[in-house]
């Protein structure tokens, strides 16, 4: 939202109050409050009839700072409000050295000052360098023709770049857009998001999240060019102002301040198919999809049914089709003796032909209008209605008709939709509905996933989920919602990944092909690559199977090679899974993750690298073109054994059964053997994979348990003398490493092998 024109100008019908003069800062031992004139003070009388905006800093963490805002004070907060944790460190907070000094409240490495008796600036500095500044013209409280505003700038320094604001299918750098943080069902094709967090990070070593549920307008260099601005209706702002200095840094400051993702089982890595969503199937249907996936050896993990397991007009009742699926329990245990888990759409809506609804609005469970009639509109399910998770009641109604589906023999739930959340509607414990309607995503997620805990365990819940904001990442998995059958929609796919990974989100899937529409079989097989070196992986379309036979021979060939590929390094990506858990980097990282200080890899927005030591660069051009940024250093393609220097960008062609899959210099890959599926013994036969040893090398490596929830043992490396040596901890003797065509076998809990000239990088 913009309240300007141009430099000098404000729009027609805003006023501005911005802070002037810091008259006073007042100190306590865990904050400092500024309170800011909105006009400068040479006399007495000057304090008659002008406001004055107040200005609390304090910090929630170390590295962590908070800034809020305030207005007029005596507005009623109503919920809801994100759960931040506040672990609070000690802070050092000094007060002013004398006239024009500076008060400070430092939180371990971050530090927030402000001139005291002088015009309004708040630095935050680290490493004795300011990040970024609240200067004068920034800060403001507004009144518009809409109500009143409180908004912030922040400045940007020359070739800064800003990242995040959730899973955004445009361009992935940030500067110049404009972005509403407000949930919507818009597909990937559009500036729309389904996964909006009020959260960015800059390559500048720090990020800012602002801490409000509701519509966060954000004007990333736009509204000034030198700037980030962010606004909030009302009458107060509060951000925080987090500290790296790298990326990952801040990425495990923000989601230890917003939670951090729970562990997901190693089956889920694995390959899931879907019925696809209006095409016609039933239990031959579905059997037939299954066998021939085994018959063909594509390693199958999942089978996803899709909305029309329900009844038509009845979404949602949890109630099979009688025509389709009249044994749905047998059907399931089909499912099951071939070693597979089941997947089933749902979504929060209640349809006025299901049978829950009679009941839910008689229950006082569905969301009202303010007039007291239940909430309803035709789109999607005639008549439907929606849910309100605000009601502890309605929360455990819920919960239990998704049980029975637990019962029946169903692992998994898509949660989908949680997007289009009403404005004109009463909740049940008052919450403003503005403030619910991002967090409306928060609260239907936890509802299922909490239940999927309870039902299954912790560790073994998953939820397929399409709406988040702010805190989200709590509750994996998450897709990319609904995009087209073709390379350009594959590519904003991968963008909007990148950018919901920068948002603190450690888990993330795509629909393998496109959603709308039937791909070619050239789109289909390098998607199949991308989505296969992705951390979780679906065939899933609109009106047309994914089956591989369905588009040729050589698709079926390609779903086996990649499918394989991924099983076999299920011991690497189930470690990187433990990292996105305990620390929240994600699976799938953009360049800057892992090349923080190469400007080159900042931008760059059509590869990733998969855990630490992998680059992916999906193919998305029929001919097999692709440009991609290979950083210094020496790396190793991973299907060829090709040896190459990095340093700029390459162009190749490669077929279907290949893509640009590089591995860094000085890495060690733990590669299992099992390729049928993911969720095995990684310790059993585990392969030490080391790519270009450097001397001097060290790596400490965590071998995960087969379900990826723990620790089954570690193993060192080293290079010391031109000689490699690994031991291993806990894992026993069924190891080897491995250096190209070298293999030496683990004796005693440790393999050694000397190298040879030129072995090392």
């Amino acid at each position: 939202m913009r309240f300007t024109d141009g430099y000098w100008m404000t729009l027609p019908g805003v006023e501005t109050l911005q802070p002037q003069h810091v008259e006073t800062v007042d100190i306590s031992d865990d904050a400092l409050v500024a309170y800011a004139a909105t006009a400068p003070l040479t006399e007495r009388r000057h304090s008659l009839n002008l406001p004055q905006l107040t200005i609390r800093v304090d910090s929630p963490m170390d590295g962590v700072i908070g800034v809020q805002v305030d207005h007029f004070q005596g507005v009623r907060e109503r919920g809801p409000s994100f759960e931040v944790t506040s672990t609070p460190d000690p802070v050092v907070v000094k007060a002013a050295d004398g006239e024009g000094g500076f008060a400070s409240l430092t939180a371990g490495p971050l530090t927030a000052r402000v001139q005291v008796d002088a015009p309004w600036q708040l630095d935050f500095l680290a490493e004795d360098r300011v990040l970024t500044s609240s200067v004068t013209r920034g800060l403001a409280a507004l009144q518009t023709p809409q109500g009143p505003y409180v908004r912030e700038q922040l400045t940007l320094g020359v070739g800064e770049h800003v990242f995040g604001l959730g899973e955004r299918f445009g361009a992935f750098v940030k500067n110049g857009q404009s972005i509403d943080i407000w949930n919507a069902d818009g597909g990937t094709a559009s500036d729309q998001a389904y996964k909006n967090v009020p959260f960015y990070l800059t390559d500048r070593g720090y990020g800012v999240f602002v801490d409000h549920p509701e519509r966060v307008s954000f004007e990333i260099g736009t509204e000034v060019v030198s700037r980030s601005q962010f606004s909030v209706a009302g009458q107060r702002l509060r951000y925080y102002v987090i500290y790296g200095p790298t990326p990952k840094e801040i990425l495990r400051r923000y989601t230890a301040l917003t939670g951090r993702s729970a562990q997901v089982p190693t089956w889920s890595y694995g390959l899931w198919l879907s019925t696809s969503f209006t095409t016609d199937y039933d239990e031959e249907t579905v059997l037939s999809f299954v066998d021939g996936m085994a018959e063909r050896e594509l390693p199958l993990s999942v089978f996803h049914f899709d909305c029309f397991w329900m009844r038509q007009f009845h979404w949602s009742d949890f109630v099979w089709d009688p025509d389709t699926f009249p044994n749905p329990e047998g059907t399931l245990a089909r499912l099951h003796e071939r070693g597979l888990k089941v997947s089933a759409w749902i979504n929060p809506y209640i349809a006025q032909r299901s049978h829950l609804f009679a009941e839910g609005a008689a229950l006082g469970y569905l969301v009202r209008r303010p007039n007291g009639d239940v909430w309803q509109w035709d789109m999607w399910q005639a008549g439907m209605a929606l849910v309100d998770f605000t009601n502890p009641d309605a929360w455990r109604w819920y919960q239990s008709k998704l049980e029975v589906l637990l019962d029946q023999g169903v692992d998994a739930l898509k949660t989908d939709f949680g997007e289009r959340i009403p404005t004109d509607v009463v909740w049940h414990d008052g919450s403003d509905p503005e403030r619910m309607h991002n967090y409306y995503a928060q609260l239907y997620n936890r509802c299922v996933f909490e239940l999927l805990e309870r039902h299954r365990g912790k560790g073994d819940a998953v939820v397929f989920a399409r709406s988040a904001t702010a805190g989200g990442q709590q509750f994996p998995v998450h897709w990319g919602g609904d995009c087209e059958s073709s390379f350009v929609s594959m590519a904003e796919s991968l963008r909007g990944g990148l950018s919901l990974a920068l948002s603190g989100f450690g888990f993330w899937s795509h629909d393998i092909g496109g959603f709308e529409g039937t791909p070619a079989p050239e789109v289909f097989k390098r998607w199949v690559a991308f989505g296969l070196l992705s951390s979780h992986s679906r065939l899933h379309g609109s009106n047309s199977y994914r089956v591989p036979w369905a588009f040729d021979e050589e698709a079926v060939e390609v779903t086996r090679t990649f499918a394989q590929l991924k099983n076999t390094l299920m011991p690497y990506l189930a470690a990187a899974g433990l990292q996105a858990h305990r620390d929240g980097v994600p699976v799938m990282r953009p360049m800057l993750l892992e090349f923080p200080d190469d400007r080159g890899a900042a931008a760059v927005d059509t590869q990733y690298m998969l855990g630490d030591s992998i680059l992916v660069a999906p193919v998305f051009d029929a001919d097999g073109w692709v440009d991609y940024y290979v950083p210094e250093g020496r790396w190793t393609h991973l299907l060829s054994g090709e040896v190459l220097d990095g340093g700029g960008w390459r162009r190749e062609q490669h077929d279907v059964f290949s893509l640009p899959l590089l591995v860094r210099e000085g890495s060690v890959l733990l590669r299992g053997t099992r390729t049928d599926r993911p969720d095995y013994d990684y310790a059993d036969e585990l392969t030490l994979e080391v790519v270009e040893p450097v001397e001097g090398m060290e790596a400490r490596l965590e071998v995960p348990t087969g379900d990826g929830l723990a620790v089954a043992g570690t193993v060192e490396v080293s290079v010391s003398g031109g000689v490699l040596r690994a031991r291993s901890h806990g894992i026993g003797d069924a190891w080897s490493v491995r250096l190209r065509e070298h293999v030496v076998p683990a004796v005693d809990g440790v393999a050694e092998l000397v190298l040879e000239p030129g072995t090392e990088g």
